[in-house]
């Protein structure tokens, strides 16, 4: 009955994903992703872009290979940024055949999403029974901003499932290093540094958590502790060499120098992309919260977008899970503070970060709330039987998360809750409301208003012309221009409108108002001719 359950809570949460593939164009970083593993694919080298690593593209580009599709030689010509973004946009483009490219990339993400969830039913079914392990999975498919990202051709759904799997193999692992465990082991965590940069940070510190917390109660002991560790010594270094492996089977066994640490190592890639996260992050990044806007970012980012972006009701759910799990917290040694501290970590890590552009740069701090969550949901049902008022909540807060994630479809990337209001880009833009994602609802609406031409400048890479728009005309960031007007909520709050500050662009300064919201990222004004 459990998998049965388990099965069908995945089968839905896809089939909700995948519903969504042709609402949305491509979004900012999708080309580029296609593009890099493309060359993966196509040419066997790794060289357009190497700040993120290739596991996630790979699977971005592999449909489209599949189908027929290569690289279309534009990066060849503009072998830089924006040439790397105009390749993948001829990819998807390549053939007349722009929607179905664009879902066979996306369908390269998808088994992700069931690696996460699959991670989050064993690590709740090991530690606090079936029962949890339901909930935990049922919760977590149902959270907008998972179901946003594992349908888009990008990084985050893969970092989210693989960090996940590398921290429930460790945690098999520590209970008894088997050779299969520990071949298991390696290789999660191999894919893990594949899937993304940041896990170099968020493993260490979920590893410190969990050990922080089972010594919290009171396993293995301090005096204890020393002897695991010579324990362990030898089958973690046998699962390091697995992961190194991995890695560099993720290059393609590449050896060659580097410009960091300076000498020729394998797989070279490898160190030039953690050099690149390391300089992006010293330089930061373009950021936009609550009407400021910054380089470097604030470290209550993540806690501000957390708050507005993820269902109330799970909250209600995960902050009761939180108080039970501390009230037993020295059951089974401190296991019931893992996920909590897992979580934590994430949100800790993310904080301390200078790259402030959406919540999905912790994603994986949703695996860890959805077990507090579980563990909270599951507590409620248990005193159910003796008071109204737990029937009463679990009925409430359950029906009301479900109801507010199904209302979102498919807008599960501009999804914010209540706090928000009516108007979230006076809180956050960027990946968190407009990532450029609504170019065509943007070239359908323009079409019903009959609209001659438009003035816009757009977020994204494209054919515009493809996309059903009329001419556009970039027009002048300081005053609208006379006729239809699109705004992209990233380029206004975030990019500025192409204007240095102190500028301020035209949508700050007029007293015109929008005549519609184009799907959640675009506003559309209208200013009569001769006004």
């Amino acid at each position: 009955m459990a998998a049965l359950l388990v099965a069908g809570a995945i089968a839905l949460g896809s089939l909700r994903i995948v519903s969504t593939y042709t609402v949305f164009n491509h979004t900012v970083d999708e080309p580029a992703h296609i593009a890099c593993g493309m060359e993966w694919l196509d040419r066997g080298t790794y060289k357009m872009e190497p700040q993120h690593p290739p596991l996630a593209r790979v699977m971005a580009a592999l449909g489209p290979y599949l189908s027929g599709i290569r690289l279309q030689g534009v990066w060849d010509k503009d072998p830089g940024q924006a040439g790397m973004y105009s390749e993948g946009q001829s990819i998807y483009y390549a053939g007349d055949h722009y929607d179905r490219t664009l879902v066979l990339s996306r369908l390269g993400i998808l088994p992700f999403f069931w690696i996460a969830c699959l991670a989050v039913y064993f690590w709740a079914r090991r530690f606090f029974g079936t029962p949890t392990a339901v909930v935990s999975v049922g919760l977590f498919s149902f959270i907008p901003a998972g179901l946003a990202h594992a349908g888009l051709g990008t990084t985050d759904m893969a970092l989210t499932a693989m960090l996940g799997a590398a921290f429930v193999a460790m945690l098999a692992w520590l209970e008894n290093a088997t050779r299969r465990r520990t071949v298991l082991f390696g290789i999660a965590g191999g894919l893990a540094v594949l899937a993304k940069f940041s896990v170099l940070a968020f493993f260490p510190a979920a590893v410190a958590a969990a050990l922080l917390a089972y010594l919290v109660g009171g396993w293995p002991g301090f005096r204890r502790l020393f002897g695991h560790v010579r324990r362990l010594a030898l089958p973690l270094a046998a699962a390091c060499g697995v992961g190194l492996l991995v890695i560099w089977a993720g290059y393609r066994f590449h050896f060659g120098p580097t410009p960091w640490p300076g000498a020729s190592l394998p797989a070279p890639e490898l160190w030039s992309g953690i050099q690149a996260v390391i300089r992006h992050n010293r330089y930061g990044h373009p950021s936009y919260l609550l009407g400021q806007h910054s380089i470097y970012g604030w470290w209550y980012f993540f806690p501000v977008v957390l708050a507005v972006k993820t269902p109330l009701p799970f909250l209600a759910l995960a902050g009761f899970g939180a108080v039970v799990s501390l009230a037993r917290w020295r059951q089974m040694c401190g296991a019931y503070l893992v996920p909590l501290g897992f979580a934590l970590v994430i949100l800790g890590v993310g904080m301390a970060g200078h790259i402030n552009v959406g919540l999905r740069h912790i994603l994986p701090i949703y695996m860890g709330l959805a077990i507090v969550a579980a563990i909270g949901t599951v507590r409620l049902y248990e005193l159910a039987g003796a008071g109204r008022w737990a029937k009463g909540a679990l009925l409430v807060l359950v029906g009301w998360f479900a109801l507010t994630s199904l209302a979102a479809h498919p807008d599960y990337l501009p999804y914010f809750n209540f706090i928000a209001g009516d108007e979230p880009e006076r809180i956050v833009a960027d990946s968190d409301l407009d990532w450029g994602q609504d170019m065509t609802r943007l070239g359908t609406r323009l079409r019903e208003l009959g609209a001659a031409s438009v003035t816009f400048r757009p977020l994204v890479f494209d054919f515009y012309d493809r996309r059903g728009l009329p001419p556009i005309d970039f027009g002048s960031a300081l005053k609208p221009s006379p006729g239809w007007n699109a705004v992209s909520i990233t380029m206004w709050k975030v990019m500025r409108m192409g204007l240095d500050p102190p500028l301020t662009p035209w949508p700050d300064r007029t007293t015109l108002k929008p005549v519609e919201r184009v799907g959640k990222g675009m506003l559309l004004y209208y200013l009569p001719p001769g006004r």
